[in-house]
């Protein structure tokens, strides 16, 4: 058997070791793309107190690609934001109260604080509470959500 070359020992330890895209598939390992089932889990999400991303899709050739980098995104960013992906035709109501009319499209949703109850309660067993929503307007991709969360301060690291 043939020793390999200078050149193909240098693509396998280019591959090996280089952090940018060379061209083959990424092994990410198990997806950390969360599926979204219903709002109550939604909102257990939510009370972790971490940033979760959402993209709002339908069957179409853009999300084939937002699927890739959702899961590449997921995994840089675990487990300090989370990222949900909803099926809009599999769960219309929580998609059209979203009030877009453009699909795909991504909101970011942090911050959840308990809200001031103004007057009289309806119900004492129930606790409200207000969640900064974001549109997310960046390049879709790793670097620009990592953009976007330090132009608006969103914690997306561990302490350095």
């Amino acid at each position: 058997m043939e020793e390999p070359s200078f050149f193909d020992k240098m693509m396998l330890n280019l591959r090996a070791t280089c952090r940018y895209y060379t061209g083959y598939p990424k092994d990410l390992g198990p997806s950390r793309v969360i599926r979204f089932t219903s709002e109550r889990e939604f909102v257990q999400l939510l009370h972790q107190g971490y940033p979760v991303v959402v993209a709002f899709t339908i069957k179409c050739n853009l999300t084939k690609h937002l699927d890739k980098v959702l899961e590449e995104a997921a995994v840089n960013f675990y487990p300090h934001v989370k990222f949900l992906r909803v099926e809009c035709p599999k769960y219309p109501g929580f998609c059209i109260s979203r009030q877009k009319t453009e699909y795909p499209f991504i909101e970011i949703f942090h911050s959840p604080e308990q809200a001031i109850n103004h007057g009289r309660v309806a119900d004492p067993n129930i606790t409200k509470y207000s969640v900064q929503v974001l549109p997310f307007n960046y390049d879709v991709s790793t670097y620009g959500f990592r953009e976007f969360f330090k132009r608006h301060s969103i914690q997306h690291s561990g302490p350095r």
